[in-house]
């Protein structure tokens, strides 16, 4: 099962997202800032963070360069609602994908689904 890390500060945004990948299949693990992601991140396994640009402490796309030192296989996808902070993470995070909020949760577990598609292809032997 792929695992999911969500940072979000805003609470009920971050039981949405969980709820709405939950049901689609995921395992989620949801934290309100980045300095609560981190100590999962040197602990557990996770195969995507998914985490909110502007958040108090530190912000996503610090989290997002830390946790690619601790964890390098780790995916990461940004979500905001700021268009100039959406440049920044693509200039810092060039391997992240970013989603403008507003969005529909279906538009957020098609594109987590698309960044997992190769492994969730069942083998043919």
């Amino acid at each position: 099962m792929i695992r999911i890390l969500l940072a979000e500060d805003d609470k009920v945004m971050r039981e949405y997202l969980t709820r709405a990948l939950e049901r689609s299949g995921y395992a989620v693990s949801a934290v309100d800032r980045g300095t609560a992601a981190l100590p999962l991140i040197e602990t557990e396994r996770f195969d995507l963070l998914l985490t909110d640009i502007v958040m108090p402490e530190m912000d996503g796309i610090e989290l997002a360069q830390k946790a690619s030192a601790i964890a390098p296989d780790m995916r990461v996808m940004f979500i905001t609602g700021f268009a100039a902070v959406t440049l920044r993470a693509g200039k810092q995070m060039p391997d992240a994908r970013v989603l403008s909020k507003p969005f529909h949760l279906r538009d957020l577990v098609l594109e987590v689904d698309r960044m997992f598609e190769v492994e969730q292809v069942p083998s043919r032997n």
